[in-house]
């Protein structure tokens, strides 16, 4: 008997082509199974939105120190090319300018504010590198405005108690701002001697080349008391009233403002205040901005932020820009951080450290506790006193 080729592998026969193989089921299950994929990929679609809009919420949030803290003006991309130029860069002899100086320094104020963010640009991948920047900078610039907007009014409101300038200076209105008002020629512009100062705000006001505003010339608002020794021009600088008062509107609150006067011992006050508050009635009080951002002492940066923020609030244009006539906003802010930054010497740095010392306690009054490193605390009298009790238990060990 001869066999077929279907005989011979078993008795199985192969489908016709074009056969389905399914073994049949309800139209109801399979139904009811779809919905159930479809809904799956519905909630991985939410749970993927919901992450990325955290992201986002974080990424803004954390940006919004970066103007205050950071950079005011230079890309957050300048400062990492910086990093990594420097990485790149094998000759520890090769001399850099003033401005990639300025921008490493600000890549590492950079990882000071956001210390995450180091070890996050080299995981990232470049798309998803940018993304992050462009949401930083998103929240950067709306806390910029937003500050900006509360200097508006409060500025306006200090000058009138300050100046009493007549007209006073409207809150609600930067047109009679600047240099058509008294008490923003004496404020914004540079320093006059008594017997000139009519004749040179005339020569500001018809802005004749004699009499250039710049930023080459420092502010009368930045110094102590609103004057300036010509022979000795770093005396007072970045300790007037307005500036100290500027800085705590926007890192601590608008309320403490009015708490400038003394040695630091006016922050220990306010904060002495916040606390019994709390513990009697148990309200909410708002979380200040550098509780936020974790500031605990006051930055050079942080100074020359709020210094062109005040600078901007006392002049009369409407919307934030670099340049505001001849007044160029980023090279006085440049100005600002090197003059802190870049001292010529260690004399020079050594004042520099006690003005900045002084500018913490005018903010954040005497309390040092952030200066209690462990290696501080190892030699006050409890650990010292622990450590001796230890040595006189192994001494006696060792006695018997």
């Amino acid at each position: 008997m001869t066999l077929s080729v279907d005989d011979s592998a078993g008795g199985s026969s192969a489908p016709p082509t074009g056969v389905s193989l399914c073994v049949p089921t309800s139209p109801h299950a399979r139904a009811k199974r779809q919905i159930a994929t479809l809904m799956e990929e519905v909630e991985t679609l939410k749970q993927d939105k919901a992450i990325k809009h955290r992201k986002t919420t974080y990424y803004i949030s954390q940006g919004r120190a970066i103007r205050r803290m950071v950079v005011l003006y230079s890309p957050i991309e300048d400062l990492v090319a910086e990093n990594d130029r420097r990485c790149e860069d094998t000759d520890s002899d090769s001399s850099t300018e003033n401005r990639q100086d300025r921008l490493q320094r600000g890549y590492i104020e950079l990882t000071k504010s956001l210390p995450w963010i180091h070890e996050k640009l080299a995981t990232l991948d470049h798309e998803e590198s940018e993304e992050m920047l462009r949401k930083l900078k998103r929240g950067a610039d709306s806390a910029r405005g937003d500050d900006t907007g509360t200097l508006k009014d409060l500025v306006a409101s200090w000058v009138n108690i300050q100046c009493s300038p007549i007209p006073l200076v409207r809150t609600d209105d930067k047109h009679h701002r600047g240099f058509v008002n008294d008490a923003g020629m004496a404020l914004g512009g540079p320093s006059m001697s008594d017997d000139s100062r009519r004749f040179v705000r005339a020569g500001i006001r018809d802005r004749t080349t004699s009499f250039i505003v710049s930023e080459n010339s420092w502010p009368i608002f930045m110094y102590e008391n609103y004057e300036a020794d010509a022979k000795n021009l770093e005396c007072g600088l970045m300790k007037s009233k307005l500036l100290i008062m500027g800085f705590k509107a926007i890192f601590t609150s608008p309320s403490s403002a009015n708490e400038v006067d003394g040695d630091g011992d006016g922050a220990d006050i306010i904060e002495n205040c916040r606390r019994a508050r709390r513990r009697s009635d148990q309200a909410k009080v708002k979380t200040c901005v550098a509780s936020i951002i974790g500031m605990r002492k006051v930055t050079p940066r942080a100074i020359a932020y709020v210094a062109c923020q005040i600078r901007f609030a006392l002049s009369n244009i409407t919307s934030w820009r670099t340049v505001d006539g001849d007044f160029d906003y980023q090279i006085f802010w440049n100005n600002i951080v090197d003059f802190f930054e870049d001292p010529p010497g260690p004399a020079a740095r050594s004042r520099m450290n006690q003005l900045l010392e002084w500018w913490t306690r005018k903010v954040f009054g005497r309390n040092h506790r952030q200066d209690l490193t462990p290696d501080v605390v190892s030699k006050m009298s409890v650990s010292t006193l622990a450590s001796q009790r230890q040595q006189m238990e192994d001494a006696i060990f060792d006695s018997d």
